[in-house]
């Protein structure tokens, strides 16, 4: 019974995402494209809750939902008033892009069903799994955070900028 009701849940998360992402690239108003994006970030990281990945469910929560989202309502709320625009969307190769998509799809479909490796088996977690994700991200990895962080910082500075300068 429980098993139904978690695939339920997972078939409606899916659902989400698929629907939000849609919206995401199809919608001419940016700033409600933003929106769907934060919704369809939430959806992921409630996939993430259902496969017991607590830490990555709350990295994508903080990191994604709360800064990088933020980051980008802002710039689009900075930069020559976006948020109130119609954007045009003129895609001459719409039927091209269809069919490239189609054989993405299709050969997905096909190498995951010759792929062997998809056999869940139910395992126990280790403990430390979040101690040495800390580890690595505060030895190995520390230039790479921090690199990111700066670039974010860069980001909304030219947004600013990019503002004031439109104000003038």
């Amino acid at each position: 019974m429980i098993e139904a009701g978690v695939s339920v849940i997972f078939w409606i998360l899916a659902f989400i995402i698929i629907v939000s992402a849609l919206a995401v690239v199809t919608l001419k108003n940016i700033f409600h494209s933003a929106l769907f994006l934060i919704l369809c970030l939430f959806s992921v990281a409630g996939i993430y809750i259902m496969l017991h990945a607590e830490f990555l469910a709350a990295a994508q929560v903080l990191i994604y939902v709360g800064a990088v989202s933020i980051l980008i309502i802002f710039a689009i709320m900075l930069t020559s008033n976006l948020a109130s625009e119609r954007i045009v969307q003129s895609n001459k190769n719409a039927l091209v892009a269809f069919f490239v998509c189609l054989m993405f799809l299709v050969t997905t479909i096909v190498l995951i069903n010759k792929t062997g490796v998809w056999n869940y088996t139910s395992g126990v977690l280790p403990a430390e799994n979040i101690i040495t994700i800390g580890k690595l991200l505060m030895t190995q990895f520390m230039l790479p955070f921090e690199v990111v962080s700066v670039l974010m910082l860069a980001a909304m500075i030219g947004a600013i900028v990019l503002a004031r300068e439109d104000k003038a």
